[in-house]
């Protein structure tokens, strides 16, 4: 028999897998019909005995070690190959009974290896990766991954001792997937693939499909069952699907989770929870009248300090709040709350740990190969090769994932700009013009395109957002009309011309007038958001408060007059947690936001100020039901430079309600400064940031104003009114018509 077995086995083939270089060792490994019967052949390195146990008869049949430490063989009767299992006895005298992981047919579908080879296979994540699921009726978990240039890939965890010759994959096709199905249940155990490389190096890497990590500094990965979960937000996601975020209101609070708020020292722990968090976050969202978050990276990350922009797993959310489970939790809370869910998403570039996507199979499979393609020089990240389709799939699968699987409502693109310059950030030298000799990068172009047809082809109103901080044409455009297809941008030109006109000091406004105005000029290009973003409040920047000139006093009016413009200039809203109460320190990811200030009156008046300013937003529909359309704005004074005031009116469409808006930039106050009005009518006041429950003077317009016969700013009506220093005032506008008098045919 041990002759038999010896002249049956391809010893060319076993020393591939002694050696662990084969990429297909089921065609060697498990069972095995030959002419002489069935061959069962198995590598377990540390085994010392192995039995075959038949399934259905009980029959055993002991294997022969064959030349090499933990190669067994063993030829059994018949022509058709049944179930079976090995009972394996180690040489620490422990015995184990398994399934054969090499007993199975390849699971992945060659249709799928051809939309992933194609880059158009959406839903890639519930192949690559490692999946729960049961083979015919055997529970066990399907691991896959996708390394064309390795010669060998193993799964390794502590379930084999990191012992990458355990459980070496199989090649499937020319795809450059690997796969292998261990047939046993495994929730929560981790695991690495280990990749051996031209050159015969091996290294370790985690999953870039792994749906859960490790906490950090460990960094593997750890499997996980995504369908257990049971979402509750099911009214939620059906008003979704018919919501027009062009005609409601958007006011966003940006959030980064880990300094938002953190447990108190005597707790000994870095963080709350997902769960811990919901909660405490829904019910201050709630309270200040916000209708989102907007989440920094909660993608897994090795390094706090990059607040989650430089990704390592971006399929599982950061293991430092908790579970996979813990973050649906979290999101289902706020939708049952009716407070919307954006994520920020890092496809610009990703960091080089050794651990990650950076020369992932021995070659720049993610990256180019050429730095002057594949690295950004000032952040030292790797820029993805947008190119390749796998990559581009990688990227479009991972943005439609977090819709799918979390139900997150929108995705904040960052740095898109880094993505459509190729030379961005790089010297003469650093870069490589396209073919036609521009800097403009096809192949991330085509990749934006594409997640965008792909999103709006869902029709669930999941937004995608673009952080696009140069003039590009039509980000927002259709792509059938030749744009990007996002749904809105963030107005990073109007963020820097507001913030450098509002730390001036009110005595030299006048000299910068148009940087207050000039974003009028181009607000139709675009489907703006306005952002007061975590990037104005770091790396010495100061906080918002700290950004406004002269006295604490004056700081704190200032802040108000640039909130209350920000809601009222047409586009959605966005505001970064902490300056809603006028967080003193500047924002440190390590540290909790100073939530004691709203003890301090000045911090808890200018806290109640955003509070009613999203009320005032959110009521009026002539606040954001236009904000896209020209009709929605008109100037009534725009070039009142001298005394840095400037009156404008908002509309709405179906309601057909308007508003007029006058600030005033400068610490001056006016008791009766005379503004154009749009139509004859009654001017009502119903906003004002001077009153004295914001920590203003109380320099108000308590009464009704109707306009009179007097021209002012080119108009033929207008009104006398109280314009309160470093203030804006808001009013209601009513129109009517003039009735006239009987003997003389005068005018009231």
């Amino acid at each position: 028999m041990e002759n038999l077995l010896y002249e049956l086995l391809d010893w060319a083939e076993v020393e591939t897998i002694v050696y662990s270089e084969h990429d297909n060792p089921h065609s060697l490994l498990g069972a095995h019909v030959t002419e002489k019967g069935i061959l069962i052949n198995a590598f377990i390195p540390t085994a010392v005995h192995i039995k075959v146990n038949l399934t259905e008869t009980g029959q055993e049949y002991p294997m022969t070690r064959e030349v090499y430490e933990g190669f067994f063989s063993v030829l059994i009767p018949g022509k058709k190959v049944a179930s079976y299992t090995l009972i394996v006895i180690y040489d620490n005298n422990t015995m184990e009974e398994i399934l054969d992981p090499y007993s199975f047919e390849p699971i992945i579908d060659p249709v799928d290896l051809t939309r992933f080879s194609n880059g158009i296979h959406y839903h890639i994540y519930d192949k690559l990766g490692a999946h729960s699921m049961e083979v015919d009726g055997i529970k066990g978990v399907l691991f896959a991954v996708w390394a064309p240039n390795a010669l060998r890939v193993s799964v390794v965890g502590n379930f084999n001792n990191w012992d990458g010759r355990r459980h070496t994959m199989r090649r499937l096709y020319d795809s450059g997937i690997f796969e292998l199905f261990i047939p046993r249940p495994m929730p929560g155990e981790i695991y690495k693939f280990e990749i051996k490389i031209k050159g015969g190096l091996i290294v370790l890497k985690a999953d870039p499909y792994a749906n859960r990590t490790e906490l950090r500094p460990n960094n593997a990965s750890v499997v996980c069952d995504l369908n257990d979960y049971e979402w509750q937000d099911g009214s939620w996601m059906k008003e979704r699907a018919v919501y027009q975020f062009e005609t409601q209101p958007m006011s966003v609070y940006e959030v980064h989770l880990g300094s938002w708020k953190k447990p108190p020292a005597k707790e000994e722990r870095e963080f709350y929870n997902y769960r811990e968090l919901a909660p405490m976050l829904a019910g201050y969202v709630k309270d200040m009248g916000y209708t989102h978050i907007e989440l920094l990276p909660i993608m897994e990350h090795p390094f706090d300090g990059s607040w989650g922009y430089q990704v390592t797993g971006y399929y599982a959310p950061t293991a430092r709040y908790g579970s996979p489970a813990d973050f649906m939790y979290f999101v289902d809370y706020m939708h049952k709350q009716g407070i919307g869910v954006i994520l920020d998403w890092v496809p610009a570039h990703f960091p080089r740990d050794a651990f990650g996507l950076a020369n992932f199979d021995g070659t720049c499979l993610y990256e180019h190969r050429d730095p002057r393609q594949g690295a950004h020089p000032h952040w030292g990240t790797l820029i993805y090769n947008y190119g390749r389709p796998q990559v581009s799939n990688f990227l479009i699968a991972n943005a439609l994932f977090w819709v799918e699987k979390y139900h997150v409502d929108g995705i904040r693109m960052d740095a898109v700009a880094s993505m459509l310059y190729l030379d961005y950030g790089k010297k003469q030298g650093e870069w490589i013009a396209n073919i036609y000799g521009g800097n403009e990068n096809l192949e991330a172009m085509e990749l934006l395109k594409h997640l965008n047809s792909i999103f709006k082809k869902r029709h669930d109103g999941a937004l995608l957002i673009a952080e696009e901080s140069t003039a590009w044409p039509k980000v927002t455009e259709d792509v059938r009309d030749g744009g990007l297809g996002f749904d809105l941008k963030w107005n990073l030109g109007w963020m820097n011309d507001f913030t450098d006109y509002m730390k001036c000091d009110p005595l030299f406004r006048k000299g910068r007038h148009g940087e207050l105005t000039f974003s009028m000029i181009y607000a139709y290009s675009e489907k703006f958001m306005l952002v007061l973003s975590h990037d104005e409040v770091v790396h010495g920047k100061g906080s918002m408060v700290n950004k406004m000139p002269g006295s604490l006093e004056h700081k704190f009016a200032n802040l108000r007059i640039a909130y209350g413009f920000m809601i009222c200039h047409p586009g959605k809203k966005l505001l970064f947690m902490g300056q809603d109460f006028a967080q003193f320190a500047e924002w440190n990811e390590a540290k909790s936001l100073e939530w004691d200030l709203l003890n301090q009156e000045q911090n808890g008046k200018l806290n109640r100020y955003v509070r009613d300013l999203n009320k005032l937003y959110r009521s009026h529909p002539a606040l954001y039901e236009l904000d896209f359309e020209e009709r929605g704005f008109e100037w009534i004074s725009c070039m009142d430079a001298d005394h840095s005031i400037i009156a404008f009116v908002r509309r709405a469409g179906r309601e057909e309600e308007t508003l007029l808006i006058v600030c005033n930039f400068t610490p001056v106050l006016y008791k009766n400064f005379l503004i154009g009005v749009p139509f004859t009518g009654r001017y009502k006041e119903i906003f004002n940031s001077d009153k004295t429950i914001y920590g203003g003077y109380g320099n108000v317009n308590p009464r009704l104003k109707q306009s009179g016969r007097q021209e002012a700013d080119g108009r033929d009506e207008s009104v006398t009114l109280v314009i309160p220093p470093l203030g804006i005032a808001v009013f209601s506008c009513a129109p009517f018509i003039r009735e006239a008098k009987a003997e003389s045919g005068a005018d009231f």
